[in-house]
């Protein structure tokens, strides 16, 4: 009886350490894994139904080789195929693209509701973001072009900032019919830095800025300028300039960002890039003139005042837009190896100037200067030799960054070295 009772003690026993055993340690470690479990569930259904846009970058070529193209070029499959055939098969390696033209219509879909609420979007190229993408993919560098003060939207949408008739009654127009901002308008400098932000967020290396002045043609006595009256015009656009270097350079817009670092031939034009900084580059375009300027013009660009606020400087020194007798030529459009040299040639010595009265590296400021050369004839066809008449007056220089301009995107193939080494994908 003894031994009964005793053998039901120990089962009791065993009974309570099992039940303890079941109730404190291995039910908690159950529910806990359930939890975990659904709570990982949860965080992976989260994950694959927002997707989140990465854009990649690629560093600025040593030597940038450039064409242009309308947003409504980029925007055609078939158009764009066939200049970025041209790229791949010769000596270019950038690609200069319109994100606002003079009409001040963003040419992409926006995302920034701040931006988005100023109506000015007509989107000509869907597919901008997976373009950049497979652009970089071939190590082809991409700039985005603004034009900024000739903006015919922004008159109309904000008409109190525009360039006004003397009386101030009525929005001026040149002589082609198009409306200005007030270059004094720093309302308007906002706007251009907030677009200049969307379109790094979607992988545009660099943010190139045309129309930088004041107006020069059309009835320039009947002209008023009411956020500028009080001001040079020089001094305005250099106040600008700061603006847009203060807000796009001295600060991080990268946001979430890859760098995509193209495997690159050994030989082929891209093949030199530089490594680290891999911040937003801006660019300014002027006025060929000014390289040999001794005032502003009337226009407010002065030479000198570029260059410390930008990374490049691209004065457009066109042979067909300078005037009869420049340089004693009776037609400089004929001339295009004289006109681009001597310009450039007063380009480069201005900027050494400047860049040794200011304690800045020679060559440094040197390697900002990348002008625009022609692929378009005025008053005559201009050909593979007029085309590289200008490439070689350059590089006779020491310069070796070029970009061309056709606003038609026709370029002549023949003007251009071949490309023996093609770029790789990136990996």
């Amino acid at each position: 009886m003894k031994v009964l009772v005793k053998h039901k003690q120990i089962i009791f026993l065993l009974v309570v350490l099992l039940f303890s055993f079941l109730f404190f340690i291995l039910l908690p470690k159950v529910f806990s894994s359930h939890y975990l479990l659904n709570s990982n569930l949860g965080q992976n259904s989260t994950a694959s139904s927002v997707s989140v846009f990465v854009p990649t970058y690629i560093s600025t070529p040593g030597v940038v080789k450039g064409i242009y193209m309308t947003s409504w070029t980029a925007g055609s499959k078939k158009l764009r195929d066939a200049l970025i055939k041209l790229i791949d098969e010769t000596e270019l390696n950038t690609v200069v693209i319109d994100i606002k033209d003079y009409t001040g219509r963003i040419a992409f879909p926006i995302t920034n509701p701040e931006l988005k609420a100023y109506g000015s979007e007509e989107v000509h190229i869907n597919d901008l973001r997976d373009f950049i993408e497979s652009l970089h993919k071939k190590g082809i560098y991409i700039i985005g072009r603004i034009a900024v003060f000739q903006d015919a939207y922004f008159v109309k949408y904000r008409p109190d900032l525009a360039v006004k008739n003397k009386a101030g009654t009525a929005v001026w127009k040149d002589k082609k019919g198009i409306s200005w901002i007030d270059p004094g308008s720093r309302e308007y400098w906002d706007y251009i830095v907030l677009l200049s932000k969307e379109a790094r967020r979607i992988g545009f290396d660099e943010i190139n800025f045309d129309y930088i002045r004041f107006p020069s043609d059309g009835n320039m006595q009947d002209i008023s300028y009411r956020w500028s009256s009080t001001t040079p015009k020089a001094l305005v656009l250099k106040e600008f300039f700061s603006y847009l270097h203060n807000n796009l350079v001295e600060v991080n817009i990268n946001n979430d960002s890859k760098i995509s670092e193209p495997t690159l031939s050994v030989g082929s034009p891209t093949a030199s890039r530089v490594g680290a900084d891999h911040r937003l580059r801006i660019s300014a375009d002027l006025f060929g003139m000014t390289t040999t300027a001794e005032n502003d013009m009337g226009i407010g660009q002065v030479f000198e005042n570029t260059l410390p606020y930008f990374d490049y400087v691209s004065p457009m020194v066109y042979p067909s837009h300078y005037p009869p007798t420049f340089e004693g030529l009776k037609d400089p459009e004929a001339y295009p190896y004289e006109v681009v040299h001597s310009t450039m040639q007063s380009a480069v010595t201005r900027t050494e100037a400047f860049a040794s009265t200011t304690g800045q590296s020679l060559t440094d400021y040197k390697n900002k200067l990348r002008p625009w050369l022609q692929d378009f004839g005025l008053r005559m066809d201009y050909g593979p030799a007029e085309v590289r008449a200008q490439i070689k007056a350059i590089n006779d220089l020491g310069l070796s960054s070029w970009l061309l301009w056709s606003s038609a995107n026709k370029y002549t193939r023949d003007a251009l070295e071949s490309n023996q080494a093609p770029i790789s994908n990136v990996q």
